[in-house]
């Protein structure tokens, strides 16, 4: 797991920036060694889970090799820590405090590719973000709380649903939707794999469906401040992402892969920060995908997998269908 430590004090709203830190590298995939056995759905689902955590201001980046690895996103604006104390992954289950809004849209007919699993329930692509009600928070305005939260949308879709962004080397057309103090981090996220986290690329010759990816989860927000002080509205995403991908599997999932990702998204209030540091932010992410091919997925970049043999066995596979699963699992690539 990949930590980052805090700079020792925080900035001032009105001091410069530091230069931006790297971001780290991943380790090593520990794969457990294949033992002969009959393939069936369960050995289907190989879960890979990116667990990160670090400081917004950057700090020294120490690498352990466990069973799951963290990656981190990047994001953050003077006086604001670039990552929560200490590697946590979200606890799905237990819901922050706030407004929040879960995804009600009604699905359409099961078509093709996602019948016989899960996402066949889930609604159609933007659909199934749905926003909470815009109130007065704290500072905030209820102006202020709906212009937050239709960004945090607007960089979902595009980072999730956007089949020009997911097709594309090009990563601009979502980092340019975040504060500029924030984009220098964010395109060094797209020269690695951290971006993964909350961003979904294609990898090279994977080919999805016609069929809209399905997706089902909730939105929350907050104010709070962070450690000097900044007053921050925060806002978490808590989503599963079901994409189809082509293949030539004949059971129901088959050619299903998932991506349950937590995302904490943060606006600045601009009376606290600088013009540049005005926008939109990312504070963390966590993610795991299922049913991938793990060395794509090594890169950041989304296929879909192949049939293993042997291995552990997931007595539920469809449970990484569930937004309310917890993010803290193991590493079965």
């Amino acid at each position: 797991m990949t930590e980052h430590h805090p700079t020792d004090e925080p900035r001032r709203p009105d001091q410069p920036y530091p230069p931006a830190d790297g971001l780290g590298t991943v380790p090593d995939w520990l794969r457990q060694p294949a033992t002969p056995a009959e393939p069936d759905r369960s050995d289907r689902f190989r879960i890979w889970l990116a667990d990160h955590s670090g400081k917004l201001l950057g700090g020294v980046a120490a690498l352990l090799a466990l069973v799951f690895f963290g990656l981190v996103a990047t994001g953050g604006y003077v006086g604001v820590k670039r990552w929560a104390d200490g590697p946590e992954a979200y606890p799905t289950i237990s819901q922050p405090v706030g407004e929040q809004a879960v995804s009600s849209a009604s699905p359409p007919p099961a078509a093709g590719a996602f019948d016989g699993t899960p996402a066949a329930d889930f609604p159609e692509g933007a659909a199934g973000i749905a926003l909470p009600a815009a109130k007065r928070t704290g500072p905030f305005t209820e102006k202020q709380v709906a212009a937050a939260l239709a960004k945090v949308r607007k960089a979902l879709v595009t980072a999730r649903l956007d089949r020009t962004f997911i097709t594309s080397k090009d990563p601009d057309r979502l980092v340019r939707q975040f504060a500029p103090d924030a984009r220098a981090d964010l395109r060094k996220d797209f020269a690695s794999d951290v971006f993964a986290t909350y961003a979904t690329r294609l990898a090279p010759g994977a080919r999805i469906t016609a069929d809209p990816p399905r997706v089902k989860g909730r939105i929350s927000y907050r104010a709070t401040k962070d450690a000097g002080g900044i007053r921050i509205l925060e806002v978490t995403s808590n989503f599963v992402w079901a994409y189809a991908f082509h293949t030539t599997g004949g059971l129901p999932g088959d050619g299903v892969v998932v991506v349950h990702d937590t995302v904490v998204w943060s606006v600045p209030h601009p009376g606290d920060v600088r013009s540049g540091s005005n926008g939109l932010w990312i504070e963390k992410a966590d993610s795991y995908g299922s049913n991938i091919d793990c060395a794509a997925y090594d890169r950041g970049l989304l296929d879909v997998g192949s049939p293993t043999y042997g291995g552990p066995e997931d007595p539920d596979p469809d449970a990484v269908f569930d937004p309310d699963r917890t993010l803290d699992i193991p590493d079965t690539c």
